[in-house]
Formats: structure tokens, sequence, C-alpha cells
């Protein structure tokens, strides 16, 4: 024994005096009955707003050489569906706040420019409704409105409806028709607004008020077009001296009958250069599910909803976005334009995690936003690159679906520093944080998982071991890493991509695999049931 433990001294000392980085051991367990359920395909969504270069000029942008007929970049729509977005939503945000979606329909030569107060700008219309609608249709999304609940009327969010959804007959229904659009759009999805409860909102309501007006626009909406969902807006506002928990408890109570899902907002950041503070936020927001959750489930115990599914949680806006926040980088033409590195990569991955894993509740999610503003897709003039962040997106909405299993993960953990969010929030600390980040999926045969692997040192060493039947022939392997944390993309300059390693070949109910330092691995093969 005396002998065993002088060579492990001396073992560590060798590791020490060479710079060789002892790898951590870890173990992962996936047992096909350990089910939280099904991954919903919208939370691949995105989000397109009228703000900075996100429509004009990206999306949008008739006068470029790089644009189709009607306007549409079309490097830009190559890439938007290599990322597969699910679901869009639009046109905001705090914009909708004071958007009259009228002004945005018609001949554009009769279109009024407007002045946008969410974010300083002149608003020119020349995008609206139908051009939000073809552009759906040509990259294959799922079409999600949001109607002003701020300073509009219930009657404005009504006739939307009608104008989008019903084939002809009343006044605003012939209106699309005469706009050249005869047959009905079928809108699925329209949210209740955007972020009411936060006091830098136009029209900006108590919980109480924006529950009363909200329901009441609900009950027009749902009559002039019944098939609709509804979504309810929660709690975006966490600043100090804001009640969140009674925001929700209030909109839940009052709208338990009428929503489909309740919204919810978070952006975050790592202002202070704390990679381990900032790699761990994301289970603030999977706290924060899981608080609402409970609410949830508390409502529906006296919901009236007969043939309908429970409320669900809708993670409409989430992102890293803690650059361009303040100042002349928050306002005008070029506003909100982050430019991400690998880290953020990391903790987009960790959100998709967090998604995955909370399959249960979490039925949609829309990453804001689509382009140049706090966006995976950056442009020019002339061009365009894939930002850091667009490749845990693109490798999660290509990939992870079916049924989501609760994974046994058993690793190494760590504390965080006591920290905000940003923005006056209030300070939160979290502790036992796992260094492997995890969520699988399980689809015909093939498990699918999702490691993050949080430490910026070292590599962890992990068993996967299947708890019902044996792993069988390749597992295909995909990587996105980088040689820094702070390394970004840039035009021309494709640091950070999916990397395809080499395939493990797998025959027993155990696989071995080395996870990079921080690191996002895609493990993909068949198992046994």
């Amino acid at each position: 024994m005396k002998l065993m433990k002088t060579l492990c001294c001396a073992l560590l000392i060798c590791c020490f005096t060479t710079g060789i980085t002892v790898a951590q051991h870890a173990r992962i367990k996936i047992d096909l009955d350990r089910t939280i359920g099904e991954v919903s395909p919208l939370i691949y969504g995105n989000f397109a707003e009228h703000l900075g270069r996100c429509i004009y000029g990206g999306i949008f942008d008739p006068d470029n050489k790089l644009s189709d007929k009607d306007g549409y970049r079309l490097d830009v729509m190559k890439a938007v569906k290599e990322l597969h977005p699910t679901i869009v939503r639009y046109p905001g945000g705090n914009f909708v706040s004071n958007y009259n979606w009228l002004d945005g329909v018609g001949p554009k030569a009769d279109r009024v420019p407007r002045l946008e107060l969410a974010w300083y700008t002149l608003e020119t219309n020349q995008f609206g409704t139908n051009e939000f609608i073809k552009y759906a249709r040509e990259i294959g999304t799922e079409p999600y409105i949001t109607v002003n609940m701020g300073t509009g009327t219930i009657e404005e969010a009504r006739r939307w409806v009608e104008y989008c959804n019903v084939k002809d007959g009343p006044y605003y229904a012939e209106l699309r028709k005469t706009h050249g659009f005869p047959e009905p759009y079928n809108v699925k999805y329209w949210a209740l607004g955007n972020e009411v409860d936060g006091p830098w909102q136009m029209g900006h309501l108590s919980a109480e008020d924006y529950a009363k007006k909200a329901k009441e626009a609900a009950k027009l909406m749902i009559r002039t077009s019944p098939q609709i969902k509804m979504i309810g807006a929660g709690a975006s506002n966490y600043r100090e001296g804001s009640d969140p928990d009674h925001w929700n408890q209030t909109v839940l109570a009052e709208l338990k009958d009428d929503i489909d899902y309740l919204s919810l907002h978070m952006y975050v950041g790592n202002p202070d250069s704390n990679y381990y503070n900032f790699i761990a936020t994301p289970l603030m927001l999977e706290k924060r599910t899981k608080i609402a959750k409970g609410m949830i489930d508390r409502v529906m115990a006296t919901a009236n909803r007969p043939g309908r599914d429970p409320i669900y949680i809708a993670w409409d806006e989430y992102n890293v976005w803690y650059r361009a926040r303040r100042g002349a980088s928050a306002t005008g033409r070029n506003a909100l334009e982050e430019h991400y590195n690998l880290e953020d990569a990391l903790v987009i991955a960790g959100f998709l995690n967090a998604f995955v894993r909370n399959a249960d509740v979490v039925k949609m999610a829309n990453m804001a936003q689509l382009v140049n503003v706090i966006a995976p897709i950056f442009t020019s003039e002339t061009g365009m690159f894939k930002q850091t962040i667009f490749y845990p997106v693109e490798m999660f909405a290509n990939n992870f679906y079916g049924t989501s299993l609760n994974v046994f993960v058993d690793c190494k953990k760590y504390d965080t520093e006591k920290f905000s969010l940003g923005l006056g929030e209030t300070t939160t600390q979290l502790t036992d944080v796992p260094y492997l980040d995890v969520s699988a999926t399980y689809k015909d045969g093939e498990v699918t998982l999702c490691v993050v692997n949080r430490n910026k040192d070292e590599a962890i060493t992990t068993d996967i071991l299947s708890q019902n039947g044996a792993f069988s022939g390749d597992f295909k392997v995909s990587e996105i890493n980088g040689s820094t944390l702070k390394t970004m993309n840039d035009f021309g300059k494709e640091n950070i991509k999916t990397v395809v390693k080499p395939s493990l070949k797998a025959g027993s109910n155990t696989i071995t695999y080395t996870f990079p330092a921080h690191s996002i691995t895609m493990l993909k093969g068949k198992v046994a049931k």
C-alpha cells in the first residue's frame, strides 16, 4: 500500500511538472424506460423583429444584388434553411407595442412611414404581414404573430386574425384578397402582447390590467378563428423590486381557460468575464421553468379546458446579449449587433439541453433573433457568415427529436460566485453545477446525446452506459470547439463550426468517450430496447 501511494504521488508530480492535465472521469446512464416527454419541434424556433438590420438589410434587402425578385436575401435564406427554424415569431418584441398592422399591408407605394418608438428609428412599413408570411412559406417554417397589447386595442388584434385566417366574407378577409392573397394564411400561433410586465414597454400594464385586456382579446380572436393557439405574456421583468411570480400567478389564474402557452423571456451575458458563472446561466432558465411549471400545475387543477392540452411554456425569447445592450449600440440601424465567441455557443447549447430536459412542459422556444440582431447569421452588403451560436442550434434542430430521456450523470461539480444576469436583476448563486451538461433523446431505435463539457481546462473521460440493451453499430460523433473560449467567426473566417469526428464502434452496453475541454459533442447511434 505504501508503495502504491508513492507511485501515485510520483505520477501526480510528473503530471504537474510536465504540464499534463489529469482528465476527470464521469458516468452517463441511459435508461429508455425513464422518459420526460416528447420533444416538441417548436423548441427550435426563432424570432424576427423590426429592429436594427434584422428585417431591413438582413431578411429583406430589395436593392441588393444578392436578393431575389421579392427582395429576400438568397444567401441569408440558404443559411436560415440550414438552421431549420420550425417556427418564427414576428413582428416583435418591443416593436409590436406601438405597431398597427394595417400600416404594413396593401400597395407598397401607399404605405406610410411611421416613427418607431421602441428602437428610435423610422419604420418604412415596406415589410409587413404578407411579406412575412411569404418568407415563412419560403423557408418552411410556422408563422407566429404577436399582437399589440400595449397601445393597440382588442379589436385591432381581432381584425388581424380575420385578415390572416378568414377565407372570405367580412371586411378584412376581403381586404386581404384585394391585396393579392385570395387564400387565408391560417396562422395558428398568436401571442397576446410582448413583455407587458416591463416598465420599458409602451403600454405597460399591471398584472391585473393585462390579464383583463388579454382575456377579452383572446375571446375575440378565438371567436374569429377557433383553431388558433394563444400565448400569454409571462414574466420578463426580474429587476430589483419586481415581482415576476405575482405576474405569472395572476396571468395564469385569469387566463387558465384561454391560453395554450405561457411566454417567458431570458437573456444572459458575461460582462464581468467570469466564465464559470456565465456557463452555468442556463440552469437559471431551468429553475424558472420549474417554478412556472408548478404554477401551471396548480391552476390546471381548476381549469375548464375540455379536450385541450394543459398550458405549456414558450421560451419565445432567449439568447446571450450583453455587449450591444446600452447606449448607441442599442438603437438605430445597427442596433444590438453582438459578435459571438465559443463560450457563447456553449451557453446556447446549455439552453437547448435545458429545453430538451424539460420537454414535458417546454413546447416552444424562439432564439432572438434571426439575422444581425443578437443573431446566428450576420450580413454585410456583399456577404454573410454564420456566428458561433449558429452551430449548436443547427445541431439540435436537425437531430434532437423523439422522446426526451431522464439521463443520470455522475461527474464533478462546482459552485458559482454570486452574480447577476444584468440590467438590475437581483443576484443569485448556483451550487453543485455539473461539469458535464447532458440531454438525450430516443427515436426509431436511435439515441442522441448532447454533452457540453463546461470545464474550460480539462477533458472528461466518460463511460456511457445503456441500462436496457447493448449499443450497436457505429456511433456518429460531432463536435463544436475552438482553440480559445474567446474565438469568434467573421467574414471569411469560420473558426468555430461543427466538425465530424471518427465514429465509435459499439457492441456492448458501454461506450467510453473523452469529451474535450470547453466542447459541445453530439453522439448518435442505435441502442436495443
